[in-house]
């Protein structure tokens, strides 16, 4: 079969000049680590095991957070047969099944690579959505993984998650001396928390910026992939008004991981915090399908659910 998946150079080259971009900031950060502590070993051993730990436990970390677990096909047939063609289609090795027992509609994608992904819908999403919806959004999540963004964002956010620990650990811990620090540990600590805020800010934006344009490009990707922009509006519109809904305090843990869902938690469209979303405005979104829909010829309302058969497909 041949593959109906289509690259997006802008992301390539868009995902390389942010890592080239990061790569030079982690080089700078870690020179001024060694410099302020006097310990090159120190520093090594801390940022190489943080960043082992989340390149190759970021599936795991975000499935224990967000209380995912690994579903086989006898449990829910229809996901693991959607995400089967759709895998078909997009020339994609089949990534890990998996479900959360949350009501929030949403779904996400980690993982190192293609060979080592999970894809993850919430309970929520699957009680909410039609079939084709449904696909719509398995083949975004699933257009992240060929696009190999997921692990780049993974990569990405390694720099920024390294320099807010070392602020909270400044803030919280005893290894500066505690209530004993002499003015030369106190300018110690005054210049590394000053260096990894202002590493973790520059990361912070290089990678919102990424990621919002990451969304837009699976939106492409997963219109072209299903050849249906419509159900894939359809869900975005159906998932943003639902999470709206949600309490606050509900999303407050799932906001973590943001960068990763398919509709950012926030409950509500941003105003001036745009500029620092992780994902493009729901209108922004719409208006990408609308034209894609219209290029493609296609009918305004997708098709619906087969009678006898619910989104989820979870055996009854």
């Amino acid at each position: 079969m041949q593959s109906r998946f289509r690259s997006d150079r802008r992301l390539t080259v868009r995902m390389g000049l942010t890592l080239f971009l990061l790569g030079l900031l982690y080089v700078g950060f870690i020179a001024a680590l060694i410099v302020l502590l006097k310990s090159w070993v120190l520093v090594a051993v801390l940022i190489g095991a943080l960043f082992v730990a989340q390149f190759w436990f970021c599936d795991r970390i975000a499935m224990f957070a967000m209380r995912g677990r690994v579903v086989e096909r006898a449990e829910y047939p229809g996901l693991h047969a959607v995400v089967d063609r759709l895998c078909a289609i997009a020339d994609l090795p089949k990534p890990v099944v998996a479900v959360s027992e949350m009501d929030m509609p949403n779904a996400f994608a980690t993982g190192r690579s293609a060979d080592h992904a999970v894809v993850c819908v919430t309970t929520g999403l699957l009680r909410r959505l039609e079939p084709a919806e449904l696909e719509g959004v398995l083949a975004h999540e699933l257009s992240h993984v060929r696009h190999k963004d997921v692990a780049v964002i993974t990569i990405a956010s390694f720099l920024g998650v390294i320099a807010g620990l070392i602020v909270r650990f400044a803030f919280y811990s005893q290894v500066f001396g505690g209530g004993r620090r002499d003015q030369n540990t106190a300018a110690v600590l005054a210049a590394v928390l000053g260096v990894s805020a202002a590493v973790y800010a520059i990361s912070f934006l290089l990678i919102r910026a990424l990621s919002r344009y990451r969304e837009l490009a699976a939106d492409r990707a997963a219109a072209l992939l299903t050849g249906r922009p419509s159900a894939l509006a359809a869900a975005l519109t159906k998932v943003s008004g639902e999470i709206a809904r949600i309490p606050t305090k509900d999303l407050r843990t799932a906001q973590a991981f943001n960068a990763f869902y398919f509709t950012p938690a926030t409950g509500r469209e941003p105003g001036i915090e745009r500029f620092f979303a992780t994902h493009p405005s729901l209108e922004e979104r719409l208006a990408q399908l609308g034209r894609i829909s219209a290029e493609l010829g296609e009918a305004a309302t997708p098709g619906g659910t087969t009678p006898g058969t619910g989104a989820s497909g979870k055996a009854g």
